[in-house]
This record gives C-alpha cells, structure tokens and sequence, in this order.
C-alpha cells in the first residue's frame, strides 16, 4: 500500500503529473484544491496569500483521506502544494502534528508513511506555467509568497525531489523509479 503526495509551489504541474501517476498505476487520484473551503478560495483569488490558520483545518480533511486510503489498503495519490515542513508534518500525523499535548492513545495516532514527491524548479519557469493557465483561483501575483514559504523536503522526511526542468515523461518514469524502488 503506497501514498504518495506530489508536492511544489503552484503551477508546478502537481495535479497533471499526480494524476497520470494515479492513472497510470491504476491508483486513486485526489487534488487538494477540490478541499480548499470557499473562503480559501476567495482570499486567493483577491490575491491574499493562505495563513497557517487557514491551512491546517484543510491538511487535516486531506490527512483523513489519506488515513481512510490508507486504512482500506487503497494506493493513492494527492497533488497538495505542502509547501512548509509543518503541512507535512500534519499530511502524515494529523491534528496530532500540532496538539502535541494532547495525550495520544496507544495505537492511536499511527504515522501515516507517505512518499513526498517535491516537483522542483525556477521561479520564472513555473510563472510561465501560471501565466498560461486559465480558470484557475491562484493569480500569478502569489507565486512569489508560495516561494517564500516554501521549505523545502530534506532528511529525515521520506521525499525525493524531481527537476521540472525534465520531460513529463522522465518525471514519470523518476517517480516510478522512487516507489517501486523504496
């Protein structure tokens, strides 16, 4: 059983290379954009870039999905931008990530183990990307607070980092590589 979350800033093609994954593998597909509440949606598309507040009731819905994936031994993949440390930190822990004091139960709580999928490259490659799409609620104007959010994956987190500067096609095949290898 497998979860895998591509990952990146937006525009850095996460929902068309996690579901060709998903497609290909056979495996469920989920766009964390379809869980973003109205408000989120409206800040972004005003141009006001999400708070931690914001963020973390929408990790949590995400985090249960995946448990619930998990849980019914269903592979699955998440296109989620998980921009900082603590977003990932809640994909694979949950509310449990952040309320450390609460006391855990025994067996409750269990780390999900989630392959972290951090599509990598240039700030003006991924505005040329943004600057083409269209219909979408993140204006070009957020990109820029996306990467300075951004904190990238490192050890100990279970992630591999994929150029973007490669063809979808070897994107694919370095990421298939990562799951079935590890």
């Amino acid at each position: 059983m497998v979860l895998v979350v591509v990952m990146g800033v937006s525009g850095s093609g996460k929902t068309t290379v996690g579901s060709r994954l998903a497609a290909k593998l056979g495996w469920k597909f989920y766009d964390a954009d379809d869980y973003h509440s109205s408000e989120n949606k409206k800040k972004m598309a005003s141009g006001i870039p999400l708070n931690d507040e914001d963020r973390i009731p929408w990790l949590c819905t995400l985090h249960d999905i995946l448990r619930r994936e998990e849980s019914s031994r269903q592979d699955a993949v998440l296109a989620c931008s998980a921009l900082k440390k603590m977003y990932r930190c809640v994909l694979v822990s949950g509310v449990s990530a952040i309320e450390s004091n609460q006391p855990e139960k025994p067996g409750e709580n269990v780390a999900l183990k989630i392959l972290f999928v951090h599509l990598d490259g240039p700030i003006e490659l991924i505005a040329r990307r943004l600057e083409k799409r269209r219909g979408h609620f993140m204006p070009l104007e957020l990109l820029k607070s996306q990467f300075d959010t951004l904190e990238p994956p490192k050890a100990p987190e279970n992630f591999i980092t994929v150029s973007l500067e490669k063809s979808l096609p070897e994107i694919m095949m370095e990421i298939e590589k990562a799951i079935f290898s590890g």
